[in-house]
């Protein structure tokens, strides 16, 4: 099979292809129609063009189109799976959990196109400002280009085409390339929908050769980037006056203190969840568990045990929780961290073993703070525990970190867990949850390293929107 770019509409076939490969059986899915810099030029002059059209759409007209893509993506919600399941080596379970979170955000952009507000302004709360009302309107940028990563490949592309398709622009999309049949797929439904030709488009291929046509293409309004914090920043230093929007790395931390003793199985639960799903090949994956000495031992061997029942297999076998890597350079990169961190004196609870392309789920103890797994984002089914003595200690290491996304904080100790949530340098606090939660109407980016500006539906359709006031001078 042969699939084609998305450009105007259709698929678009050129002799230049690479084949797919399923990570976990790696046997060929397809071979992908390869872009080239004509193709993504083409992308954006459609684009450009069309967005007149769309900046002319009603709110209720984008609204409707964003609607009915999402009632199709419900009929067609086990086929996007498979899709998801295929290309990403993601376990069908989690696949089809990535399909209805789709639908949901689909269903949140159509929501919230109709509640685009303006507000109104006082001028006469300023001397010589009477006799003058006033008030903002927000306007489309014009195009948005979206570069998107693997790991959800139909969810975080729709979080960015959503709330751009929502505020009336037109987007075009460099989907990673192990993944590129999520974003065609997601285009063919809004196309299907009513979305006017040319107003989105898929074109997959090199990212630094297309990442570059957008970046330098003046009618590329505004860029959103999800993936390494190396890319983002070239990104934004090459950016110019183009808005972006960088969601970068993590190496998520979460703390358990000494209030919480008849609550370890239940955290543990949770903790191995959001440490192990889709093969810790999540941002915010939980990565650094903290907790109080009195627990510790208790904690790390319920943790451990509930490592140890988490089934590793084919991503299509529905009992499935971990799988194959994306590729093997990230096996091999895992396992290497991992081997790292044992010479130097971590303990290997369990796990520490690849299989097929993946990595068995792991989970080490007593591991520097130093040490690459430690402070680096390890984006694999790794999880490290280590003793603290109280509170400021497990704040002061969850901070230590070039990161900054999301943490997590298990107390029964109100003032402790507010205090906590203050002085932790992350975009979101998660108190009595993992760090691994997300819902998508919330907003969601980093500090640090981590990130710039801010995604969830409402706070990324304020990124791409111009605010423009309007005064009317009703005395002369």
């Amino acid at each position: 099979m042969v699939k084609g770019l998305f450009l105007n509409g259709e698929e678009k076939t050129t002799n230049h292809t690479y084949p797919l490969y399923h990570p976990h059986t790696e046997e060929k899915i397809a071979d992908i129609t390869e872009g080239a810099k004509e193709d993504m030029e083409e992308a954006i002059a459609l684009a450009d063009r069309t967005f007149l059209e769309m900046k002319a759409m009603t709110s209720k007209e984008r609204a409707d189109i964003l609607f009915e893509a999402a009632d199709r993506l419900l009929e067609k919600q086990e086929e996007a799976a498979q899709i998801i399941s295929k290309e990403a080596s993601k376990p069908i379970n989690a696949a089809r959990g990535e399909v209805n979170r789709t639908i949901q955000t689909l269903r949140f952009s159509a929501e919230e196109a109709k509640r685009l507000n303006g507000e109104y302004l006082p001028l006469d709360a300023a001397e010589g400002g009477g006799g003058r009302d006033a008030f903002t309107i927000h306007e489309p940028l014009g195009v948005i280009g979206a570069i998107t990563p693997f790991n959800f490949p139909l969810n975080l592309t729709t979080h960015k085409v959503g709330p751009a398709v929502a505020a009336g622009n037109t987007v075009v999309i460099k989907p990673a390339e192990q993944t590129p049949l999520s974003s065609i797929f997601l285009a063919e439904i809004l196309t299907q929908s009513g979305l006017p030709k040319g107003a989105i488009a898929v074109i997959p291929g090199d990212g630094p050769t297309l990442g570059e046509v957008m970046n330098q293409d003046e009618r590329v309004k505004k860029i959103s980037f999800t993936g390494s914090p190396e890319v983002g920043k070239l990104i934004k230093s090459k950016a110019g006056l183009k808005r972006v929007t960088l969601e970068l790395g993590s190496n998520s931390a979460m703390y358990v203190d000494e209030s919480c003793a008849d609550q370890l199985d239940e955290i543990a639960g949770k903790a191995a969840a959001g440490a192990f799903a889709y093969n810790g090949q999540v941002c915010l994956s939980t990565q650094r568990i903290y907790v109080h000495d009195s627990l510790f031992e208790s904690f790390k061997q319920a943790f451990a045990e509930k490592a140890k029942n988490i089934k590793f297999g084919d991503p299509s076998e529905e009992s499935t929780v971990v799988s194959s890597l994306i590729n093997k350079k990230s096996q091999q990169r895992v396992l290497g961290w991992i081997a790292e961190a044992k010479a130097n004196g971590a303990e290997v609870l369990t796990g520490g073993e690849g299989k097929a392309n993946g990595v068995l789920p792991t989970v080490l103890s007593n591991v520097d703070r130093n040490e690459k797994i430690s402070c680096n984002e390890v984006f694999g089914p790794v999880v490290l525990i280590n003793k603290v003595a109280n509170a400021s200690e497990a704040l002061e290491l969850m901070n230590d970190s070039r990161y900054g996304l999301n943490a997590g904080l298990f107390s029964n100790n109100l003032r402790q867990a507010i205090n906590m949530a203050h002085d932790l340098e992350v975009g979101q606090v998660l108190i009595n949850d993992v760090p691994t939660l997300r819902f998508d109407h919330m907003p969601y980016g980093g500090v640090k390293d981590s990130g710039y500006g801010r995604e969830g539906v409402k706070y990324a359709i304020e990124e791409m929107t111009e605010l423009k006031m309007i005064s009317i001078n009703y005395k002369g």
